[in-house]
């Protein structure tokens, strides 16, 4: 469970949480307890991220409570206002209409998020690990909505208003709870209203139009297409799933497909397979082609199915509520061992069905808000420190906003969807830009302080290298620690320095030609000492390292003799700061270049954005008119084809 003062923000989830939970968080804790560490626990998940945004502050929850203390993160509310912000935005209702909602879409801190989920998970995905499965291709058919789900979309909109059971116009007896749950009826009528209107009692009729009537004759056409081969086809629906001896729609699209000419042995249901021999005996059939058609639910067809060896589609005759349940279904088809490699162009078409104006609309949006969140955090190539949940998908084409749009009939709505579409890629693409743009104006000015530091460097060291050649006839070193006659003195002298002085300061041992003469210690990163460092000051006020690394050779006559190795090295080390000055000014043309650019789809950009705006103001004055009991504006056409088929 947690506790949150967003009572009123969509995405939060179930904030009671369940004893079992709890339990497992109290023998966890017992476990770190013991270790002293975020340690001890290992989750085993398909699919991390479900549902709801809770979920990883959950997960954290359960697995970084030591971290998440050291973020000072105490509860979820700590947690949100780091990693997330309120946004509102128009959604639909169980009704189809406009609503403005408050959600959590946007993520800020995205890297560190998923950096943070990164410490306790290894995801891997299909593509990551190269499985040898079909490709998908997504079709959704939309359909306008009958004339009795017309009139059934208005009822539903009263009933919300009111409360009134008498204005749905149902032949069922009042619910006890009415009063308590009207959403969650409204939500229950406008589910089996989207699928089929005879669901909702006797007195509605079967039409050619509804998804059962398009499924069946969508269905045959890949019967008919793939019979060389014996394709098979899944058909997936949670609602009015099969019962001997009573209506569903499992059995109505059978008895259509059975009239088009399919035989009914090829056409079976999950449910009535009760038993494992018999549940193996059917994949059996369907993955010989001796069964063609099998229909079922999400929890007894989505799971521990291998069926897939002729699979040419899959049918969604109703949209389930959590993408991890899409994902499920599809994965029916789309799986390791499906042969249409070989003979149906390696593809597998995922067939939607849609009605304007139902809860279709409203599940896709559930869908939408929730998908893109989970696929983001997921996945382990985010570039961006900013994601939103109304982000076009670029990987799979349409998006769930466009699925919003095309099923509300409200072209604003769709016309808003690929705007904010194109201006968030533009957007991205104007950050890039100028990041580029950036970085060559820090490397212009870093380039140009280079250059004068060399050039700066170059002057001092002509004049120590002249003063070096000056005094080349006097080369002897002078210690102030004593008078010493022989090379090999001198050299057991500084031997004796190096290991006895400790210092990071540079202390004065005497003078070389004259120039002064210092020491230096070096320690490591565990502040240990290392070795002492012998330089030469030069009549600029450079030091220069004695040698190349300015440690003191082994031995003693070399000791003494080494100190004109700088004057032996300063010619080569002018040369490498030329070099260096030229390889910088030969950088800066290209660095101008860049800065001179200008992006040039600032005014695209711009233009998107007038419009958006435009259209935004249109959308909340329809909001205002609906209010008010005027209907929308022209954003529904009333002129629609029976089924419009878009590929995603």
């Amino acid at each position: 469970m947690l506790q949150t003062r967003h009572t009123r923000v969509a995405g939060i989830g179930n904030t009671k949480g369940s004893q079992r939970a709890m339990n497992l968080l109290i023998a966890i804790r017992d476990i770190q307890r013991r270790t002293g560490r975020d340690l001890g626990a290992t989750f085993l998940s398909g699919t991390v991220v479900v549902n709801a945004l809770t979920e990883l502050y959950v997960m954290f929850k359960y697995m970084r409570p030591q971290e998440l203390k050291k973020q000072r993160i105490s509860c979820f509310d700590a947690w949100a206002a780091i990693y997330t912000e309120k946004k509102a935005d128009y959604e639909l209702d169980v009704t189809g209409n406009i609503k403005r909602k408050e959600r959590f879409r946007s993520y800020i801190k995205v890297p560190e998020l998923a950096s943070f989920l990164r410490e306790i998970t290894d995801y891997r995905t299909t593509d990551m690990i190269n499985l040898d499965v079909p490709e998908k291709n997504v079709r959704f058919l939309s359909n306008p909505p009958t004339i009795e789900q017309e009139e059934m979309a208005g009822r539903l909109v009263s009933f919300a208003k009111s409360g009134e059971w008498a204005d749905l116009g149902l032949d069922m007896p009042e619910p006890d709870n009415l009063d308590k749950a009207k959403m969650l009826i409204a939500t229950n009528v406008a589910r089996k209203m989207a699928l089929d209107m005879r669901l909702l009692g006797d007195k509605f009729s079967d039409d050619p139009g509804n998804k059962a009537s398009i499924c069946a004759r969508t269905v045959y056409e890949y019967y008919v297409r793939s019979n060389a081969n014996r394709g098979t086809q899944f058909i997936f629906s949670d609602l009015s799933t099969y019962k001997p001896g009573e209506w569903n729609i499992y059995q109505d699209i059978k008895d259509k497909l059975v009239a088009l000419g399919i035989p009914s042995e090829e056409i079976q249901f999950i449910q009535c397979a009760k038993t494992e021999r018999a549940r193996k005996k059917l994949f059996a059939d369907m993955n010989s082609g001796r069964v063609r058609v099998l229909f079922g639910s999400t929890t007894m067809l989505g799971t521990g199915v291998n069926a897939q060896e002729r699979a040419v589609a899959v049918h969604h005759l109703e949209i389930p509520w959590r993408p991890a349940d899409m994902e499920q279904r599809n994965g029916r088809a789309v799986r390791k061992g499906n042969t249409v490699k070989l003979w149906g162009g390696n593809t597998v078409d995922i067939v939607i069905y849609g009605t304007e104006k139902t809860l279709d609309a409203y599940k896709f949006n559930l869908l939408k808000n929730k998908q893109m969140f989970i696929n983001q955090i997921n996945n382990g190539t985010i570039a961006v420190r900013r994601i939103d949940e109304d982000g076009m998908d670029e990987e799979n084409g349409m998006n769930f906003a466009e699925f919003v749009a095309i099923l509300s009939g409200n072209t604003d709505l769709l016309k808003k969807a690929k705007l904010d579409n194109r201006i968030m890629q533009l957007e991205k693409e104007q950050a890039i830009f100028k990041k580029e743009r950036g970085r060559a104006e820090r490397k212009m000015s870093d380039n140009q302080t280079a250059i004068a530091a060399a050039e700066d460097m170059i002057a001092k060291m002509n004049m120590d290298y002249l003063c070096f050649v000056s005094r080349k006839d006097d080369a002897v070193v002078t210690l102030v620690s004593g008078t010493f006659a022989t090379p090999q003195e001198i050299g057991r002298e500084l031997h004796r320095i190096s290991k006895s002085y400790r210092g990071t300061e540079h202390k004065a041992i005497g003078s070389y030609m004259g120039l002064p003469m210092t020491v230096r210690s070096e320690f490591n990163i565990a502040d240990m000492f290392e070795r002492n460092i012998f330089f030469i000051e030069g009549a600029s006020g450079l030091k220069y390292r004695c040698s190349q690394s300015g440690a003191l050779p082994l031995s003693f006559v070399e000791a003494a003799a080494y100190p004109y190795t700088v004057m032996e090295r300063m010619p080569a080390r002018i040369a490498e700061k030329e070099k260096d000055i030229t390889r910088l000014r030969e950088e800066i043309p290209v660095l101008e270049e860049i800065i001179g650019r200008r992006w040039p789809k600032a005014p695209e950009l711009e233009t998107l954005k007038a419009q958006c705006r435009e259209l935004q103001q249109k959308i909340e004055e329809d909001l205002k008119n609906a209010e008010k009991g005027i209907s929308l504006s022209d954003g529904i056409s009333p002129d629609k084809p029976t089924i419009t088929e878009e590929a995603a």
